[in-house]
């Protein structure tokens, strides 16, 4: 702030609770010394005392400056900007805008891209001026220690800051996200595909949106029961609300074929809604109903409005399908007009959205004590309370309320999401595992459960397989990002699991739109330079690559590690040393330990540099990991341990036994021969035959992952 100097934890604190309430635009003054236990004068003076302002001029400020990082960091509009910052006024905006920076938002925008451009240019010439620097020092083949650079494989595998993706991600989207170029694979899927656009509110009483709102969500539920569609999220659709698209725009934005467009009226207990299904080829309807209903009547409206589409668009409806389409969630409307009260409020995620939307769903209950989705989304609201918090309060609440879910409704994905999220939030994320697949037997275009089991696998309980599957699936459902960081990290997610499980030409294609989307997303570059090995096998190259990377930040422990370890590769005791101590360095200064596979690494490299006794400890971290180890991977790792121990028959026996694993990723196939202790072992008699059943074990594994892949147009 331009007249806020640095005033200590107060001001920070002040500053934390107002970015905490920035989208509510009745939070003031009164609210803010509330939630500081002062009374509202002490308030004022003290804000007046540390920056020389008025309270509200304090929080004006820190609207205004959080409207400029949104600003700099996405690509939000102006007005959906100063939306987000608590402005209802554009104009109010704008004005408050240009007097606090000097000129307006859209002028600041330029700036920004223009900065951006130079920016850019900058580092590519820096970038150029590394490579001629690098080919220099080849031509006089010196032996200098070089810089370090960021690294990816653990052990021989590259489980990468999926950590940090995914949850992005999720942050993003759990319960809705995105998008893929187009293949003719993908125009198989066209053929029924469908996007549900935002319907209009055309009550003259605003506060009836909610209700609209509603009758658009249970049209898309009530197609995503059917397996013969491919129906796109709400997320997805949402930046259509006011858009100036055509529908052929839109439709090939979101890759479909069909697109539902519909509006809705109440007044007093009557409800008209006007709906129609247009081909998106030629933007012409192919069906169209004008609804005037009781409020009461509403169900049997909604449930025959799914069951006209299908039969307009030819996709085959099981009688199983057809039960869950026409189940109604309650026979009390009061009860479903709360509930969907508190649905409208749980969008933004917000902890005031969320308490809100808690509030609503437990009056829905109140009319109705078997209302088995409004259980399921008071538990959705109490998971989203904890999420990323390390104490868990509203786990014994997430959990009574999910199996309160269950008990009235077990065939209700809501119900079985909810209590996935409870065992998600308990850490026992094999327990959630069988309720997400159920959840998708009954709702085979739940993106938020494919996107939860994406991570799941990714992340927690590796399997590349499964991993690549869903991660395929969610693009397909989850066509549009509404900012283009979130799009580059769904594509990173997606390259991520093609290279894992081997298609290294299709990784490239995807990482490449990750870049496009968002230049600056340094964890893109970085798993591109690792595609980029898996397709040219240049370990030098991959080196020098890294080496870029580690200068951009050499405080990361993952890159750091990374470039030891290509060093290491390369026999390099001396340089792989030299990063392999600022690795320790940075876990040691962060109190952390990541990769404890990499500790055999580390060992051998302070063995063949002289340092027996560090060696020994770093091999008895290796062990210690082992003995925990339960992963596919336990065998490899521990042939490891008996090369390191010069034991080559117990290492080929354990390595023999890994080769009859499924799903172990391409990095393996990738490293294993270039590791210096693994090339101990060439010239034992049975070396060559198993390499060969590793090998053909992966391929094996591959094309029929492919073909699977195929079949169900995902790839």
């Amino acid at each position: 702030m331009s007249n806020i100097p640095h005033q200590g934890k107060f001001i920070e604190q002040a500053k934390a609770l107002i970015l905490e309430h920035i989208s509510n635009e009745q939070f003031g003054v009164s609210e803010l010394a509330d939630l500081m236990n002062m009374s509202r004068s002490n308030l004022l003076r003290k804000i007046k005392k540390q920056t020389q302002g008025s309270a509200s001029q304090f929080i004006r400020e820190v609207r205004l400056q959080k409207g400029m990082t949104l600003l700099e960091e996405t690509e939000l509009t102006v007005s959906e900007i100063s939306y987000e910052v608590g402005f209802s006024n554009n104009s109010y905006f704008t004005k408050c805008f240009r007097d606090y920076y000097g000129y307006s938002p859209g002028e600041a925008r330029k700036k920004i891209v223009e900065q951006t451009a130079f920016e850019q240019d900058e580092i590519e010439k820096e970038l150029q001026k590394e490579v001629e620097k690098e080919k220099e020092e080849d031509n006089q083949n010196t032996n200098t220690i070089e810089v370090p650079k960021k690294g990816l494989f653990q052990q021989y595998r590259v489980p990468i800051l999926l950590g940090i993706v995914l949850v992005l991600v999720i942050a993003a989207f759990l319960f809705y996200p995105k998008e893929t170029p187009n293949t003719d694979k993908q125009d198989a899927s066209l053929k029924k595909s469908i996007a549900v656009l935002p319907f209009k509110n055309m009550s003259s009483d605003s506060d009836n949106l909610y209700f609209v709102n509603g009758l658009m969500e249970s049209t898309l539920n009530n197609l995503q029961k059917i397996e013969d569609i491919r129906v796109i999220s709400r997320t997805s659709v949402e930046k259509y609300r006011s858009t100036d698209k055509s529908i052929s725009e839109i439709a090939k934005d979101l890759k479909v074929n069909y697109l539902i467009e519909g509006s809705g009226q109440r007044v007093n207990d009557q409800v008209l809604l006007n709906i129609q299904l247009i081909d998106a080829s030629n933007d012409t309807p192919i069906w169209a109903e004008q609804y005037n209903h009781k409020t009461e009547d509403i169900f049997s409206v909604q449930n025959e409005v799914a069951k006209k589409i299908a039969e307009a668009i030819k996709v085959t409806v099981t009688p199983a399908e057809l039960k869950q389409i026409e189940k109604k969630p309650t026979e009390n409307v009061l009860a479903y007009e709360y509930y969907l009260k508190g649905i409208e409020a749980s969008q933004n995620k917000t902890k005031e959205g969320l308490e809100a939307a808690i509030n609503f769903c437990d009056k829905a209950i109140e009319n109705d004590p078997e209302f088995a989705v409004a259980y399921a989304q008071i538990a959705i609201c109490y998971y989203y309370l904890d999420v990323n918090k390390i104490e868990k309060k509203y786990l014994d609440k997430l959990n009574e309320y999910a199996d309160n879910s269950l008990l009235y409704d077990s065939t209700s994905e809501l119900s079985l999401i909810a209590k996935a999220l409870y065992y998600i939030s308990a850490n026992e994320f094999r327990l959630a595992i069988p309720y997400l697949e159920k959840a998708l037997d009954y709702n085979p275009n739940a993106s938020s459960v494919v996107l939860i089991l994406s991570d799941i696998y990714a992340r927690v309980i590796p399997d590349t397989h499964k991993y690549l599957t869903y991660a395929l699936k969610g693009i397909q459902l989850n066509i549009e990002a509404n900012d283009s960081v979130s799009k580059s990290f769904i594509y990173l997610n997606l390259s991520n699991a093609l290279v894992q499980n081997g298609f290294a030409k299709e990784a490239s294609k995807y990482i490449e739109e990750s870049l496009k989307y968002n230049p600056e997303n340094q964890y893109s570059t970085y798993l591109k330079n690792f595609i980029d090995y898996a397709n040219n096998k240049d370990l030098k190259s991959l080196r020098k690559k890294m080496l870029i990377e580690w200068r951009k930040d050499t405080t990361r422990a993952d890159i750091t590690q990374e470039l030891a370890k290509t060093y290491y590769f390369q026999e390099d005791y001396e340089n792989a040393l030299a990063y392999y101590e600022k690795y320790i360095s940075i876990l040691s200064t962060n109190k952390i330990d990541l990769y404890p596979a990499e500790n055999i690494k580390i060992a051998y490299t302070f063995e063949r540099m002289g340092f027996s006794h560090k060696a020994e400890k770093y091999i008895n971290k290796y062990k210690n990991y082992l003995e925990k180890d339960e992963s596919i991977y336990r065998e490899a790792s521990l042939a490891m341990l008996y090369l390191y121990e010069n034991m080559p028959n117990k290492a080929i026996e354990a390595y023999d036994k890994f080769s009859s694993q499924d799903g172990f990723q391409y990095w393996i196939l990738l490293f294993l021969e270039e590791d210096p202790l693994f090339k101990s072992l060439k010239n034992h008699p049975d070396y060559d035959e198993v390499i060969q059943k590793i090998n053909d074990r992966f391929w094996e594994n591959h094309n029929q992952l492919k073909k699977t892949l195929k079949k169900n147009n995902l790839l």
